[in-house]
């Protein structure tokens, strides 16, 4: 069994595209890592947004979940897969930490299938293209196998179903899944936002069950919070103690960052 605690840590991409904040992510595992064991997933959305406007790729968006053709599959495979997650494995290494790459793909992560008609907040129906999410329920071998050993495993956010489709997998998705699979007592997703804001811009310093509905219901949740709110609740409700949305952008001390405290009864038998 994996060794406990253990920590599931998701970095949004706007921490990822330069070397300082890289480094100073990199800090941050080392200190969660010092304490438990620790899984790390990430996105890339502003890198590969970056690529779609050079390539003249239109970019859709839908509750956080981005619309994925053929041709938008292509570039997020190579940028996440490839440019962003060996970029973090590199910066960590240099800072100390035991960083493996990895993706949703490799054997012992997840496997996925590719979404239905997805239904957003509110209310329209949306086909997401090529975009998929985790469904195992298993704890995930692979991650449990390099954690005992002393690893931290940094897994991008693509998958591929039962065929071998690629599948572009929301990275607070697969955070929260992940933390659920693998008995995680926290789950800390980390941007560049101090957490859950209320419509006057202030961060809400704890959201419970209730209140996490009302605020994507009511539309006071932007796109990309609906997102990192539902994985919340996924990882609330498969038993997390302890789930926080903090900002990375500040201090390599997520301990000490503005945040929000999510608060879920779990569900777990």
């Amino acid at each position: 069994m994996t060794k406990t605690p253990v920590t599931v840590l998701k970095l949004g991409g706007e921490l990822l595209t330069e070397e300082r904040t890289r480094r100073q992510v990199s800090r941050a595992m080392g200190r969660l890592g010092a304490g438990s064991a620790l899984v790390v997933v990430h996105g890339g959305g502003r890198d590969v947004d970056t690529d779609l406007a050079a390539l003249g790729i239109p970019k859709r968006t839908v509750d956080g979940l981005r619309v994925t053709d053929a041709a938008t599959l292509e570039v997020v495979v190579g940028m996440l897969a490839g440019r962003v997650n060996t970029r973090l494995v590199a910066t960590a290494r240099c800072e100390g930490v035991q960083a493996v790459g990895l993706t949703a793909t490799d054997t012992g992560v997840t496997t996925a299938t590719r979404n239905p008609a997805y239904e957003a907040a509110d209310g329209t129906v949306v086909d997401l293209g090529f975009v998929g999410r985790p469904i195992d329920t298993e704890p995930p071998a692979l991650l449990e196998y390099l954690t005992d050993t002393g690893f931290v495993p940094i897994v991008a956010s693509i998958g591929s179903d039962d065929t071998g489709q690629l599948l572009n997998i929301n990275a607070d998705t697969l955070a929260g899944h992940l933390a659920s699979c693998l008995h995680a007592t926290r789950l800390l997703i980390a941007g560049a936002t101090p957490g859950v804001l209320d419509k006057e811009g202030q961060t809400i310093q704890s959201i419970d069950g209730p209140s996490l509905a009302r605020l994507i219901d009511d539309g006071s949740a932007t796109a990309g919070m609906v997102a990192k709110l539902i994985a919340c609740r996924e990882a609330g409700l498969g038993g997390v103690q302890r789930i926080d949305i903090v900002d990375g952008t500040q201090t390599d001390d997520f301990e000490s960052s503005a945040g929000t405290r999510i608060g879920i009864s779990a569900q777990r038998g």
